[in-house]
């Protein structure tokens, strides 16, 4: 039986710009860098915790 993983789609919706190097190097690790960039992540432990330190950067949306 295998394990259901839960997956959601991040987009960045403002800029990295002014913000701390620690919150850029946190979006190229999910992926990001532009406004309108989006990638796919399963959600586990770390990335909600990358998530949680750039909230006021994206958005997230469920998987279809």
């Amino acid at each position: 039986m295998t394990k259901k993983t839960e997956t959601v789609i991040v987009k960045q919706v403002r800029s990295s710009n002014r913000h701390p190097k620690v919150q850029l190097a946190t979006l190229k690790a999910l992926g990001l860098g532009r406004i309108g960039k989006t990638a796919n992540h399963v959600l586990t432990p770390a990335t909600i915790g990358r998530i949680k330190a750039v909230s006021h950067l994206v958005i997230i949306e469920k998987e279809k």
